[in-house]
């Protein structure tokens, strides 16, 4: 399955220019937060692979208006040609917000999800707005991550976790993917490409 992630930054290539090109063979699109509601709708015009988004931490808007013709992965499983997705997502609260998040509220929305879990046999994606800790995340609190995304992929051993909220332009030491224990971890930033 090609999957195609993206997050924060809309991909001028997908938007403006319209590369269709770059949409071919992709199954699945997974949307990692912080995108403008349009945008996501605008893809669905385009593919036919279903696009499964989680809040970023700048979503307010999609209370109002969702983006039309994608499935919101929050605290949900859903399984597109058997690849199991969780998502979570939302950033730690360093500011009243309606996706920010204590590290204990995120660990209370994990907890609420283990029987869903168990039930599914774990997942393959996790799929977050922000980073886990100390996997791509930043000192600043706007920008840490969260413990409990380590203690989901420590427990259930998903293939890959895909976040973004951490800008490549953030850092010079960007790290687009890195590996934790079973799991491959992967910042969207923008968009990327990969395969499970």
């Amino acid at each position: 399955m090609k999957i195609m992630a993206l997050a924060d930054t809309p991909d001028r290539m997908l938007w403006d220019c319209l590369d269709r090109r770059l949409l071919e063979g992709v199954d699945l699109i997974l949307s990692c937060g912080d995108l403008p509601a349009e945008y996501q709708s605008f893809l669905t015009c385009f593919t036919r692979a279903p696009i499964l988004y989680v809040h970023g931490n700048h979503d307010e808007s999609y209370c109002i208006r969702p983006p039309e013709g994608c499935l919101c992965a929050e605290d949900r499983i859903i399984t597109v040609q058997g690849v199991r997705v969780l998502g979570l997502g939302g950033s730690l609260r360093y500011k009243p917000g309606p996706f920010m998040y204590t590290e204990r509220e995120m660990a209370a929305r994990v907890k609420k999800l283990r029987f869903k879990l168990w039930r599914s046999g774990g997942v393959d994606v996790l799929l977050t707005h922000a980073p886990a800790y100390r996997l791509g995340d930043q000192e600043h609190i706007s920008h840490r991550g969260f413990m409990a995304f380590r203690d989901v992929m420590d427990r259930y051993q998903p293939r890959f976790m895909v976040h973004g909220h951490v800008h490549k332009e953030y850092s010079a030491n960007f790290v687009r993917a890195r590996s934790y224990g079973e799991t491959t971890v992967i910042n969207a930033d923008k968009r990327y490409v990969f395969e499970i």
